[in-house]
């Protein structure tokens, strides 16, 4: 299996005085001709917010933007009229289709820290949505749990315009899951925390690990783990 491991340290890297954020593709000031995305995956950034800070009104058009909260909480508000606050360990989907005005606040007495990560729909023109829901850590223990979806079979992920699959689990040290990627499919791999090897290559927290041949992964837990899975249409 073909894979490539970016390290945390090696990701592209942007702060102001309320956000630090790494970029683990090319994105806004940072350009990386070799890191331009896996399949449709455009952006994964690893972001930290100030409390009393965020992202003030902005749009969007033609994108699956997926955020998974690691820490603290985030508060979204769009043009739709949506607002609501998802807290860590859950995720909200934003497609932002014909076009839409949001912006992402730290309500919160903490900093909060989230993933968020951009997947290109399968055609331009679909309605605007939003929607957040809670997925428990337990039910995630040693499985991985679909939280954004648009394949077949996995009406319980929040859904998005594309044949892609975002995953998430948590696993004690030494757990371990395999995942099957069928031909034709690619996949990313990000622990949220705690250190991972698959098929015995280790992937240190918040590293980023590209899959591009298909095949099996065994992902197994060196610490306490949880990551993030997208499994992927090798067509972008």
């Amino acid at each position: 299996m073909d894979t490539t491991v970016t390290p945390y340290d090696a990701l592209g890297r942007f702060q102001t005085d309320w956000l630090n954020s790494r970029h683990h593709f090319s994105f806004g000031h940072y350009h990386d001709p070799a890191r331009m995305g896996v399949g449709p995956l455009r952006v994964w950034n690893d972001d930290e917010v100030r409390p009393g800070t965020g992202f003030e009104p902005h749009p969007h058009r033609n994108m699956e933007i997926i955020t998974y909260v690691r820490r603290g909480a985030i508060t979204h508000r769009d043009s739709l009229g949506n607002e609501g606050r998802t807290v860590a360990g859950d995720v909200q989907v934003m497609s932002a289709g014909t076009g839409i005005v949001h912006a992402e606040y730290n309500l919160e007495a903490e900093p909060t820290a989230f993933f968020q990560i951009w997947i290109e729909p399968d055609r331009a023109g679909h309605a605007p949505r939003w929607a957040t829901k809670r997925f428990p850590a337990p039910e995630r223990s040693g499985v991985l749990v679909p939280l954004a979806s648009g394949e077949a079979g996995h009406d319980e992920a929040l859904p998005i315009h594309r044949d892609a699959t975002l995953y998430g689990a948590t696993l004690p040290a030494g757990g371990e899951i395999e995942h099957v990627l069928l031909p034709g499919r690619l996949a990313y791999l990000v622990p949220s925390r705690g250190d991972m090897r698959v098929n015995g290559t280790p992937v240190p927290a918040r590293a980023g690990a590209a899959f591009r041949t298909d095949g099996p992964m065994e992902i197994v837990a060196k610490t306490d783990s949880e990551f993030l899975l997208a499994d992927l249409p090798a067509g972008g």
